[in-house]
């Protein structure tokens, strides 16, 4: 028997012992909700209920991997059958079981981001539309928000009719055949995977009844996060014993960019008659001085919920705010600060660097790499999404399911085996209703097509594919996923013809196929699934933040949105300037001011011990260079006002900054402005000596082409150009 009193403070207590009806758990930065949601679950199983009968759901793979170990821990075997899963993991689970009732396939595939947008501009270059007006990534992520909002074809065309859109009308054409590619090849995306269980539990009431008699006890982290299909989803679960205990912080929901819902959880009472809500305010995380700040700026908001936090921790130093001239400055403050630390006995795995938008990490990596710094950068191109491991994924995915149409085509040619475009064309066009792609590879490798429709090399080079895929398929079930990928890796010829690349990237393709093969070892030792179809689905939905190791000492360099679930002793927050972070659209939105607020929240309450927030007077933004002030959130926080003497930086104080930004004014008049004109000789202190071209535009946004004596082209912003007259 458990001891939850001594192990729990008075709130958290409340709210693990608060297991029938509904309950809202208000659960500020770092106050533990993790360790509310392990006892509540051993808890109730202290109170007999069944594990088969408890539903834990999360929103990353790490979230719930790390759920699982604490509750093994602390309940140990009897915490075996209970289901903790992502979302989207445990909506391809119920879809695959389920799949012979509501006319899925068991084994289709699941696409993931890039094979969205890959399918997206296939089917805009199939329709014929402009693809710089319909932008695959853009229409995919319409498509993805669509489906988050439960909205399908006919949904999604009748609004855009309704209001006169003809981009939407447009989009919902490339929906519609978006959605009979996936279905032709058999493969779910991630906004399918809960789109299609809503659409299964609205449909079917006998496996609605199944699943909601299963899971009498649900519980939901990160609520805030949830968006309409997610809401739904726990909405049908929970529908019949109504035993439902969500866990979120509003001054946390920072993605409605991609369909969160912050009234999911700030109406809950208002949906959940009887809700009992429960605040969990003491931080166990931050210092006092840490938690002040952030507490001071996100209470700026209107839309959230009352809570104050609060913490036992020490005082700790101030909040460090560096004011520097600009960002490649800001990088050399950094590491120089970095190292200085290092020196005094921290490690590199303390450290995290926060920005706004990725492209503020190019600066840090170019100075790291100059200091020596080791870093890891998240949310590059992911190990899962090179072309390498997407072509052995494919060859997984089409032995799984042959009529994967997508992966078999990307795969039918590589290695290269004279399967081009036209090829592809002519089998596409053989074939009738009802035929996957794979069929008619079979019907071209028995001979079922004279020469005159498929000729004899065509047909002779096909035969050669087929049989080495029949080979694999037949052959899959006696190996485990590891042993099936490197069986791949050698009769598909794929492992010979990266060694026989003769580009620069020839080793690191070999390294990444071989640790791909130590990816699903690592797989069978952690979840104990040999499975095929258990790696495929673990490939698929796995995150940036699932993957990040400290295990290597690295500064851990991230956007401030994926930084939310983590905790580092030190934290740097870059880029605080107006414009910036905020962003400039939040004057015509205080919707979105109040997240971005809350943004800035999540980054402060990240930090353990110290906290640093760097400002800078100037930025280079798309090509040109504009002058900043420090950000409102720096104010509303109280951080520029509790700033020491002790920063050395020669523009570190405010007045400072002012009087620099003076300085950075051009003395340019009008007149001088107004006196170049085209075919001007004219001299650049950098360029050297050139003559003017073409001029555009007037007044302080006149700019000039010059022709310089170097050959090279220049496209000056002339009140800042520093150009003569020669």
């Amino acid at each position: 028997m458990l001891d939850f009193k001594n192990k729990l403070n008075t709130e958290q207590y409340e709210a693990m012992a608060c297991t029938n009806g509904s309950i809202l758990i208000l659960a500020g930065a770092g106050s533990g909700k993790t360790r509310v949601i392990i006892y509540r679950v051993a808890h109730l199983l202290q109170q007999g209920v069944s594990p088969f009968n408890i539903l834990a759901v999360t929103f990353t793979n790490k979230a719930a991997g790390e759920m699982k170990e604490r509750i093994y821990n602390l309940a140990g075997e009897a915490a075996g059958n209970i289901f903790v899963s992502t979302f989207h993991a445990m909506c391809a689970q119920l879809l695959r079981s389920e799949a012979i009732n509501i006319g899925l396939n068991s084994n289709f595939s699941i696409c993931d981001f890039q094979d969205q947008k890959n399918i997206a501009k296939q089917c805009i270059e199939k329709l014929g539309y402009d693809d710089k007006k319909f932008v695959p990534q853009v229409v995919s992520a319409i498509i993805s928000r669509a489906k988050d909002d439960m909205k399908g074809v006919r949904e999604f065309r009748e609004e855009a009719l309704a209001k006169g859109l003809p981009f939407f009308t447009g989009v919902a054409d490339i929906y519609e055949l978006y959605q009979k590619t996936l279905i032709e090849s058999q493969n779910l995306d991630f906004g399918d995977l809960i789109f299609k269980t809503v659409e299964m539990f609205e449909t079917n009431k006998e496996i609605l009844d199944k699943y909601q008699e299963r899971f009498q006890y649900i519980m939901v982290d990160e609520f805030q996060d949830t968006n309409e299909s997610q809401y739904r989803l726990i909405k049908f679960l929970s529908g019949k014993y109504k035993n439902i205990c969500v866990v979120g912080d509003d001054d946390q929901s920072i993605y409605s960019w991609r369909g969160a819902n912050i009234n999911n959880i700030l109406n809950f009472e208002k949906d959940y008659k009887d809700t009992k809500v429960v605040k969990l305010e003491q931080n166990y995380r931050s210092t006092k001085n840490i938690l002040k700040v952030a507490d001071k700026l996100v209470k700026k908001n209107v839309q959230r919920k009352d809570k104050t936090m609060w913490t036992e921790n020490e005082e700790g130093e101030k909040i460090k705010h560096l004011q520097v001239y600009n960002e490649h400055e800001e990088a050399e403050r950094i590491a120089d600060e970095i190292n200085s630390l290092v020196h005094q006995g921290a490690s590199l795995n303390d450290f995290a660097i926060f920005y706004r938008t990725n492209a503020q990490s190019r600066v840090f990596e170019e100075i790291f790499r100059k200091y020596g710094i080791s870093y890891i950068l998240v949310g590059s191109i992911k190990f899962y999404d090179r072309k390498e491991i997407k072509d052995i994924l494919a060859y997984l995915k089409v032995l799984m399911n042959p009529s994967d149409t997508i992966n078999l085509k990307r795969i039918i040619n590589v290695p290269t085996r004279g399967i081009g475009q036209t090829s592809l064309d002519l089998i596409e066009s053989l074939r009738h209703e009802g035929d996957s792609f794979f069929d008619i590879l079979t019907n071209i490798a028995m001979d079922a097509y004279p020469p005159n429709i498929v000729s004899q090399r065509l047909a002779k080079n096909i035969k050669s594919f087929h049989a080495i895929l029949i080979h694999l398929i037949d052959n899959m079930n006696t190996y485990t996923t590891k042993e099936i990928i490197a069986y791949v890796l050698s009769e598909s010829g794929y492992m010979e013809w990266l060694y026989e690349d003769t580009s620069i990237y020839r080793d690191s393709r070999i390294e990444n196929v071989k640790e791909l093969v130590s990816a699903a070892g690592d797989f069978e030792e952690d979840f104990g699934d040999v499975t095929l179809e258990g790696f495929l689905q673990h490939t698929a939905l796995v995150s940036d933040v699932d993957k990040l190791d400290k295990e290597t000492p690295r500064v851990t360099l991230m956007t401030l949105h994926l930084a939310k679930g983590l905790e580092f002793p030190i934290v740097f927050m870059t880029g605080m300037e107006e414009g910036l972070f905020p962003s400039a659209k939040v004057d015509y939105d205080k919707k979105e001011l109040e997240e971005e607020r809350r943004l800035c929240f999540v980054g402060m309450t990240r930090a353990m011990e110290k906290l640093y927030c760097l400002s800078a007077n100037q930025r280079r933004v798309y090509g040109q260079t504009k002058l900043y002030l420090p950000s409102r959130f720096l104010k509303e926080a109280g951080v520029l006002e509790q700033e020491e003497e002790r920063d050395c930086n020669p523009y570190a104080k405010f007045d400072d900054f002012m009087n620099k930004v003076e300085t950075l004014k051009p003395d340019c008049s009008p007149d001088m402005l107004d006196s170049f004109a085209k075919g001007n000789r004219v001299s650049h202190p950098n360029f050297g000596l050139g003559r003017v071209i073409n001029i555009s535009g007037s007044g302080d946004r006149k700019t000039v082409i010059v022709r310089f004596n170097s050959g090279a082209e220049k496209r000056l912003l002339l009140k800042y150009a520093k150009l003569e007259r020669v």
